[in-house]
């Protein structure tokens, strides 16, 4: 469990505008996302579990330890606080061979333990075969292995992940995905990671804290998160919605339906049918988020009821997905297999089902 209450002021410079972080993070899950752009305080929040730097105001604990606290006057060094820390240039000393780079991190553990724990460290990580080298000499995904076991031989409370799959490629990322999900099950050591990739706050992550501009924005399961982004600034951050400005024309109680006037950014209004509002008057503007992938594609020739007509502009294709972009702004994901057989289309139209229109608040 970690409970951490983190206020830092850094003032307004030559060549940076002020900044404060401002955040309260509770956290008992095996492993806790922090999710946001880059510049949002994800990595100082690290920092300052880790007493790297030391918050203005606030008070930090780990379990039943108590790292920081302000008001008590008390600030653990950064060695007691027994936090393993995995930096985003994994910080291996470059003259040291990757056996000496965990000696050194085994220094504190007593004489009789550490052979065998290195040695423990080396096989549970792969990394026997090229433990005489130095990090020039290592792959990323070696660098990134021999940084995890580091940090692990302290006996940490806690890990600290600073984007840990940065500048991986996809084997590799998966790799580290593998030794991640084998450390929890050997370690039991919570983790508290950051990332600004969606895709690794699912892949890893039990909660999901999304930090912006230096406050928590929304907490929660990644799936709930994505599903009901709290407000138009985290659907943005997650950057797998549409938001689209309505006026609301009609309301029907009965069939629990409103029928909305939409107002994209560019184009033409169109009209569709939304969940029932209750609580809203007709002809009030409102706001709606409907995911890319909620969103149902299919070429013009396949038209349902209710479906509005676009035309498609561009096309970005992934591995499994492709994501059509419409000339009004307008994005939709679906399968690539489904697409691939109406790549020539410039003509498709797209239904909203009322049931994955979530409203935002202001």
């Amino acid at each position: 469990m970690i409970d951490a209450r983190i206020r830092k002021r850094f003032p307004a410079s030559k060549d940076s505008t002020a900044f404060e972080l401002d955040i309260h993070l509770k956290a008992s899950s095996p492993v806790t996302v922090l999710f946001g752009p880059s510049g949002s305080g994800k990595t100082l929040t690290l920092d300052a579990i880790a007493g790297f730097i030391t918050p203005d105001e606030g008070r930090i604990t780990v379990g039943d330890a108590l790292l920081f606290d302000v008001a008590a006057r008390v600030s653990l060094t950064p060695q007691d606080r027994r936090c393993g820390y995995v930096f985003q240039n994994y910080a291996l000393f470059p003259h040291m061979t990757l056996k000496e780079n965990l000696a050194f991190a085994a220094d504190r553990l007593p004489r009789a333990e550490r052979r065998g724990r290195i040695a423990g460290m080396l096989d549970q990580f792969h990394l026997g075969e090229v433990s005489g080298r130095k990090p020039h000499e290592l792959s990323g995904g070696q660098k990134q292995r021999a940084s995890i076991a580091r940090a692990l031989l302290g006996n940490p409370r806690i890990l600290l992940l600073d984007e840990p799959a940065r500048g991986l490629d996809p084997a590799l990322r998966a790799e580290l995905y593998v030794v991640l999900n084998q450390v929890l099950e050997t370690f039991k050591v919570p983790v508290l990671l950051v990332t600004h990739d969606l895709e690794e706050c699912f892949e890893l992550g039990d909660q999901m804290v999304v930090v912006d501009n230096g406050r928590i924005v929304q907490a929660g399961q990644p799936a709930e998160i994505l599903d009901a982004p709290a407000n138009p600034a985290v659907a943005r951050l997650l950057d797998r919605h549409n938001l689209i400005a309505a006026e609301i024309a009609a309301l029907d109680p009965a069939r629990q339906l409103s029928r909305l006037v939409c107002l994209p950014g560019s184009g033409e209004s169109f009209e569709i049918l939304g969940p029932y509002l209750p609580g809203h008057l007709l002809g009030a503007r409102v706001t709606f988020a409907i995911r890319t992938d909620r969103l149902l594609a299919s070429p013009a020739s396949q038209a349902s009821d209710g479906a509005v007509p676009l035309q498609l502009a561009q096309v970005s294709l992934r591995p499994q997905t492709a994501r059509l972009l419409f000339a009004n702004g307008l994005m939709a994901e679906m399968p690539l297999r489904a697409y691939e057989s109406h790549r020539h289309n410039k003509n498709w139209t797209v239904r909203f089902p009322p049931e994955a229109i979530r409203l935002m608040k202001p």
